[in-house]
């Protein structure tokens, strides 16, 4: 079957483009909901296809052009979940989260609100400046933020389907979340990947079911395994074929459901049966068409 140069993988619900975020074509404007999606920090991260080195300046203008695309990507009361680092020491302390917002306020943002995930790795720190005097100590708090940005329209005013349950709305709505997250060895060896946890809570928290969900970083696939395990749509983009790779296996061994419709449902005719079963990481019990 033809694919279009660009599209590493294509189905009805999901989408995997092969593309630089500043040059691809595969978006439309004003086509997407919500946009999910953890950048590069900036952090010399030895990534196969992006130089995570440059002068804070250029990330700055970097960050600056992928925003303005996806401004453009998103509806009129589309809505972007930015998880970024509160700030940065590394080469020099700067005051990421106050940046990008600057930038996407700029570009034409609204902002919401930013919730405070504690990821709990201040066990990973090595850097603490003066040791045990006040001469120049490093202040790091074990913390990223998650910014919540909106086109136009906050309200959204479509009558579609919610699917949060009363606890996780209570839970969600504080602004501070509590979960760990993601090893390498867990996401297929990504050098930096984010826990399905976070894009799950977003996306259901910020969407509606059959929503268009897009991470313009796709990574390892970690937005796209919730969209699909959540009944959202979803497009993936990253510019490296390694990792649209492990994004693919990835979606196909932990959203089953859609390995399922894959492999099985599109040449099978057959009378289906409901099963339930318990699909990691959420552990929720799904209802999966099966022979």
């Amino acid at each position: 079957m033809f694919m279009k140069e660009g599209i590493f993988f294509n189905h009805d619900k999901l989408k995997i483009v092969c593309e630089d975020v500043l040059s691809t074509d595969e978006i439309l404007k004003n086509s997407v909901d919500l946009i999910v999606t953890s950048p590069p920090y900036n952090v010399d991260i030895k990534y196969n296809s992006h130089d995570d080195q440059i002068t804070y300046e250029k990330y700055l203008e970097f960050s600056h052009k992928w925003l303005s695309r996806c401004f453009d990507w998103l509806k009129d009361d589309g809505r972007l979940c930015l998880n970024i680092p509160l700030d940065k020491n590394k080469g020099g302390q700067q005051s990421v989260g106050a940046d990008f917002t600057t930038i996407a306020k700029k570009i034409g943002y609204k902002y919401h609100s930013t919730i405070i995930w504690n990821e709990g790795n201040i066990s990973r720190r090595t850097a603490w400046g003066s040791w045990l005097s006040a001469s120049a100590p490093y202040v790091i708090a074990p913390v990223e933020l998650i910014l919540i940005l909106y086109k136009k329209d906050w309200k959204k005013n479509e009558k579609k389907t919610s699917d949060i349950t009363r606890q996780e709305f209570m839970d969600w709505t504080n602004g501070l979340w509590t979960f760990h997250g993601q090893s390498k060895k867990g996401a297929g060896g990504h050098p930096a990947p984010f826990p399905i946890e976070l894009p799950r809570r977003c996306i259901k928290l910020f969407s509606f079911v059959g929503d268009v969900v897009l991470d313009p970083f796709m990574g390892s696939g970690s937005t796209l395994i919730a969209a699909t395990l959540n009944n959202r749509k979803s497009i993936g983009i990253d510019v490296d074929e390694e990792y649209c790779t492990i994004a693919k296996k990835r979606i196909i061994a932990e959203a089953n459901l859609f390995e399922k419709k894959l492999h099985e449902m599109a040449l099978e005719k057959k009378p289906q049966k409901i099963k339930e079963v318990a699909i990691k990481p959420t552990q929720k019990l799904l209802n999966v068409m099966v022979n």
